[in-house]
């Protein structure tokens, strides 16, 4: 798979309850990881990922899907990628997906957030998310629009 072209992306780890979210530079330098979200409902999410593009100057959206084991989509992937889509639609950014299996156990360990119930976690696997996105790709593709 191709390495994509650095660009400004938003990485975004969806969850029942909390959205990770990291951001990286224009050259696809350094990634960081920005203060998660608590999910509200789908336009107020928007209003504040909103904010972080425009801040950002983003050009596309990096969304972790959590395959199984398997690399099959679970019930969680499902749901990851309608709501992805949705943000993507309303954003009107393309998206790639990355596949975020055992990501969240990455974090915990490298970043010691074995605890955590502030968000950093959520946002530690985007920012993981990303870093693989910029490695492995792959590249940003647009996202048609319902008819």
């Amino acid at each position: 798979m191709p390495i994509p072209k650095p660009k400004s992306v938003l990485g975004i780890d969806v969850g029942r309850k909390r959205i990770g979210l990291a951001g990286c530079d224009p050259l696809g330098i350094t990634v960081s990881s920005l203060p998660p979200l608590q999910r509200k409902s789908l336009m107020e999410d928007l209003e504040t990922i909103k904010i972080y593009c425009k801040e950002r100057a983003v050009k596309g959206l990096v969304i972790g899907i959590p395959l199984d084991e398997k690399g099959l989509i679970t019930k969680q992937a499902s749901f990851c990628q309608k709501y992805g889509l949705k943000v993507a639609q309303a954003l009107e950014l393309p998206v790639a997906w990355v596949n975020e299996h055992s990501s969240s156990w990455e974090a915990k360990e490298k970043y010691n957030l074995h605890n955590d119930r502030t968000g950093k976690l959520d946002s530690a696997s985007a920012a993981l998310l990303l870093e693989q996105w910029l490695r492995e790709g792959p590249e940003l593709k647009p996202v048609k629009m319902p008819a």
